[in-house]
């Protein structure tokens, strides 16, 4: 027989482990969706134990959904339910594969993510028990943009982001630029294995306008989600940054780091796409190289890209402007050159285009910043442009 005190202690120890258990979230739950045009889509929804704010986690585009499983758990745990997307052609979703696409078919896949994300927001505030305009969203690597376009989107729902090492387009920028009460946490690890990224994240904070703003950055852990193998502490920073910004002060965060002591190029950058800037910035640089001919304003990667999201929203002239002062500040960089060729072709200025697609190859001989895959595609984009000119190759 159980001695009665025995008994009483046994009575409370298992009243306490279902009081523990009470206050777990439950196991995620399969959720299948459809997009607009038929593709099922698979997501996993992490339920919180009592009604809170909801999290959209995103996957990087070579990844998928279970990437962010335990991330998603610890968020339901804090009471925050949380919604994992397979995107389209990976995982479980349906859809071509995304390393089997077809080029028409790469050029619709934004898109189409888009609509996806949008189902999938759509099934998240529809849950009972999810505070509808209380949401975060948070992406890697190419979900950095599609999260930014969500919340661009669903401006009123959404009231804080997560990005890790990804980039975002112009529109994509100026957003983040406007939207001054909108917190945002950046990520990235300086041994990225795409390198720009490095450059990149730092930028886009220093775009970013919000009161309540975080920079986190990591000597190593590479790319995206891949992070949380070697710091899995991060997963415990993005908790307590949605708890912040979504339970304790929802659409509020503590003021972060001024942009200068974490991007100390950020003036420049942003002086390069205000009006008359671009004059500006190169007539800086020819003064700093009269004091030091080896003197850098800005990282070339980052105002390769700033190009390049001109050239992509139309702005030819602009583009043309902007590869050529990186031109200036990297004369010895075939890529540089290979891209003020293409913003002179899409600007129309055959000869131009020709004339520096032809420096480019020049200058694969003596470079040694690339490696062989990457002067491999920066020939192969010049020879192909010199082909379309209706020239052979130099």
């Amino acid at each position: 027989m159980i001695h009665h005190r025995v008994a009483s202690l046994l009575l409370i120890a298992s009243m306490l482990a279902l009081g523990a258990t009470a206050q777990q979230p439950p196991a995620p739950r399969i959720v299948d969706l459809k997009a607009s045009d038929g593709i099922a889509l698979k997501a996993s929804f992490f339920a919180a134990a009592k009604p809170g704010p909801g999290v959209l986690l995103l996957h990087q585009c070579n990844r998928q959904r279970k990437v962010w499983d335990e991330l998603a758990g610890q968020l339901a745990a804090a009471g925050i339910n949380t919604l994992t997307l397979d995107l389209r052609g990976f995982g479980e979703s349906g859809g071509t594969r995304n390393d089997k696409m077809t080029p028409a078919e790469q050029a619709q896949a934004p898109e189409k993510n888009r609509g996806d994300i949008d189902t999938a927001f759509q099934y998240l505030v529809s849950q009972s028990g999810v505070t509808r305009d209380v949401i975060g969203v948070g992406g890697a690597s190419c979900s950095v943009d599609n999260s930014i376009r969500t919340a661009r989107r669903h401006p009123a729902e959404v009231k804080s982001l997560v990005l890790m090492s990804g980039n975002t387009e112009l529109a994509g920028r100026q957003f983040l630029h406007q939207a001054s009460q909108l917190p945002e946490m950046f990520v990235v690890a300086d041994d990225d294995e795409f390198r720009p990224i490095v450059d990149i994240m730092p930028w886009l904070y220093s775009v970013s306008s919000s009161s309540g703003k975080k920079f986190v950055r990591y000597a190593t852990g590479g790319h995206g989600a891949d992070i949380f193998r070697v710091h899995p502490e991060l997963r415990g920073v993005i908790v307590d940054w949605f708890v912040t910004t979504l339970i304790k002060t929802p659409g509020h965060a503590p003021a972060g780091q001024s942009s200068a002591a974490a991007v100390p190029y950020a003036q420049v950058l942003t002086q390069i796409e205000a009006p008359g800037g671009i004059a500006q910035v190169a007539q800086q640089l020819a003064e700093a190289r009269q004091k030091d001919p080896k003197a850098q304003l800005f990282p070339e990667g980052i105002v390769n890209v700033m190009g390049y999201d001109h050239l992509q929203a139309g702005e030819t002239k602009i583009a043309v402007e902007i590869m050529r002062l990186n031109v200036t500040a990297y004369p010895n960089s075939p890529n540089a050159y290979d891209s003020l060729s293409d913003a002179y072709l899409a600007d129309g200025q055959k000869d131009l285009a020709r004339e520096n697609a032809k420096k480019a190859i020049a200058l694969l001989a003596t470079d040694t910043a690339a490696d062989e895959a990457r002067r491999k595609a920066i020939r192969e984009s010049a020879e192909q442009k010199l082909k379309q000119l209706g020239e052979g190759q130099p």
